[in-house]
C-alpha cells in the first residue's frame, strides 16, 4: 500500500490538483455540493420506502394504506428530483464568487432562468392507467430538472456566467445614478447581460428543436443510447456500460438513468429467462442480468462505494471524511450512493475518477469469470429490491447459494484494495487543510490576544 500511495502522490495527484484547482471545475464541484444536505435527507426516506423486509411493507400498508410508499417518497421527489435546479444556481453563484467582478446572486438567478429556458414545457400524460398518453402543455417535466438534467444545468450555468462576465467586463451595462438602492442598481446592471444570455440560449434551443432530437436532453440521451441498445448482455457490453455509467456520473450526468434505460430491457429479459429455467430446475442461461449489476458490481451503489465508506469510517484522519462516512454509511449499506457522489464529491473530482471507473470494470471481470466457470451460482432471476444489503442479496439472488454471498465479500475486498491509495491521498489532503485552518485560527487568536494586551498596557 505504501508503494502505491507514494506513486499516486508523486505522479497522479499533482495532475489531479492542477485540474481540481481550475475555476470552472471548482465551481461545478462546489455548486453541486449545495444539493448534499437535501440528498442526505432524501436518502433516509428512500431507505425507509424500500426496506427489503416484507413485514415492513405489510405493516405500513396496514397503517397508512396501499399508497404509503408514494407518500413516503414525497421528500425524495422534493430533494432528488430538483437537483439540476439547485445545481444551476449554485454553480453559477460559485463561479461568480471566484471571479469577484460580477454579482454572485444575479449570476445564479440568471443561470437558473437560462436552464429553465432549455426545458420543453410539455410532457406525456395518461388520464387513467392503460389509456393512451396525451401531450400536456405548460408543465415542466420533473425528470429534466432532476439528475437527468444535471449535465445541461452544468453547461448552461458555466456558459451564462461567462457571457455575463464578458458583457460586464466591457462595461455594456446600465448604470443607475447615486442614491438608487443597491438592489435596484444591481438589477439594472444585469439587464443587458441577461438579455444576451437568454438570446444565446434561445438560439441554441431553436437550433436543437430544428434537429431530429427536439430538445437538448433528448439529444444527449439519444447519442449516448444508440450504441447501448446493441451491446445487450454481453461481457464487452457490460464493461462498456459500467465505464460509460462511471464517466457520465463524474461529469455530472445521472449515468444509471441514461445508460440503463437502453440496456435494462435486455437485462430484464435475461432475468425472466433465468427465472423460468430456475423454476424448472434447468441451468440458467444468462449471467448478465439486472441483479448481476445491482448486487455484485455496485455494492454501496454506483462505483462500488461501500468499501470507500468503510475506510472513511475506520481509517480517516480528516474530521470531514469521518463525519461524511458516518452520514453516508446508512445509504451505502442499502446501495444508495448519492450522498457519497455529491458529498465528497465524486462529480468533477479528478482524484477519484480512476478508481470510480476502474473498480466496476474489475468487478465485472471477476464476477463474470467466477460465474462462467461455475465457481459461483449465477443470478436465478429472482427480483430483489436494489436496496437489499450485501451478503443477504447474494444468497437470495442465486436461489439460496452461499457462493453468491462469498463472491460479494470478495468483490468488496477488491473494491477496498483499489480505493485505498486514493482514499488515503485524499484524506491526507483534507487533514492537512484542517490542520492549516486550525493553525491559522490559533495564530489569529494569538495575534488578537497580543493586540488586546498591548492596548491594556497602553491604557495603564
Amino acid at each position: 500500500m505504501t508503494g502505491k500511495r507514494s506513486l499516486i502522490e508523486r505522479y497522479v495527484l499533482p495532475a489531479a490538483l492542477k485540474v481540481a484547482g481550475q475555476k470552472h471545475v471548482l465551481s461545478v464541484r462546489d455548486g453541486i455540493i449545495l444539493n448534499m444536505p437535501f440528498m442526505l435527507i432524501g436518502s433516509f426516506f428512500l431507505i425507509f420506502a424500500y426496506l427489503p423486509i416484507p413485514a415492513w411493507a405489510s405493516m405500513m400498508a396496514g397503517l397508512f394504506g396501499d399508497a404509503w410508499r408514494d407518500k413516503l417518497l414525497y421528500p425524495v421527489k422534493a430533494t432528488y428530483d430538483i437537483m439540476a435546479i439547485i445545481s444551476s444556481f449554485g454553480i453559477a453563484y460559485r463561479l461568480a464568487e471566484k471571479y469577484r467582478t460580477i454579482d454572485p446572486l444575479t449570476s445564479g438567478a440568471m443561470a437558473l432562468v437560462a436552464f429553465i429556458m432549455t426545458i420543453p414545457q410539455h410532457t406525456l400524460f395518461a388520464p387513467v392507467e392503460g389509456a393512451a398518453q396525451q401531450i400536456v402543455d405548460g408543465v415542466i417535466p420533473m425528470n429534466l430538472v432532476g439528475s437527468q438534467g444535471l449535465f445541461v444545468a452544468i453547461v448552461i450555468s458555466l456558459m451564462s456566467t461567462e457571457i455575463y462576465r464578458f458583457i460586464s467586463g466591457r462595461n455594456l451595462v446600465i448604470h443607475m445614478p447615486e442614491g438608487v438602492p443597491p438592489a435596484v442598481a444591481k438589477s439594472f446592471l444585469a439587464l443587458i447581460p441577461g438579455f444576451c444570455v437568454l438570446a444565446v440560449v434561445l438560439l441554441l434551443r431553436l437550433a436543437v428543436e430544428a434537429s431530429p432530437f427536439g430538445d437538448i436532453n433528448t439529444m444527449i440521451s439519444t447519442i449516448i443510447g444508440i450504441p447501448m441498445h446493441h451491446v445487450g448482455g454481453t461481457l464487452p457490453g457490460m464493461i462498456f456500460s459500467v465505464i460509460l455509467i462511471g464517466v457520465l456520473w463524474t461529469l455530472g450526468l445521472h449515468g444509471d438513468a441514461i445508460v440503463l434505460v437502453f440496456i435494462q430491457p435486455v437485462w430484464l429479459s435475461n432475468m425472466t429467462e433465468n427465472l423460468e429455467a430456475f423454476q424448472h430446475n434447468q441451468p440458467v442461461p444468462h449471467i448478465i442480468t439486472q441483479q448481476f449489476y445491482d448486487l455484485w458490481i455496485a455494492p454501496g451503489g454506483t462505483g462500488a462505494l461501500l468499501g470507500l465508506v468503510i475506510f472513511m469510517l475506520l481509517r480517516s484522519r480528516s474530521v470531514q471524511m469521518k463525519q461524511l462516512g458516518k452520514i453516508a454509511a446508512p445509504g451505502a449499506l442499502f446501495n444508495i450512493s448519492e450522498p457519497m457522489v455529491f458529498g465528497i464529491p465524486l462529480v468533477m473530482n479528478p482524484w477519484f475518477f480512476l478508481p470510480f471507473i476502474l473498480t466496476p470494470v474489475v468487478l465485472v471481470l471477476v464476477t463474470w469469470t467466477a460465474m462462467s466457470l461455475g465457481w459461483v451460482a449465477p443470478p436465478a432471476g429472482i427480483a430483489l429490491p436494489f436496496t437489499t444489503p450485501i451478503f443477504f442479496s447474494g444468497y437470495l439472488a442465486t436461489g439460496g447459494h452461499i457462493s453468491g454471498s462469498v463472491l460479494q465479500a470478495v468483490n468488496l475486498g477488491i473494491s477496498m484494495v483499489i480505493y485505498y491509495p486514493f482514499f488515503r491521498a485524499w484524506d491526507n489532503l483534507k487533514w492537512r487543510e484542517e490542520q492549516e485552518a486550525i493553525s491559522s485560527a490559533e495564530k489569529n487568536a494569538a495575534e488578537s490576544g497580543l493586540v488586546a494586551g498591548g492596548e491594556r498596557q497602553a491604557r495603564i
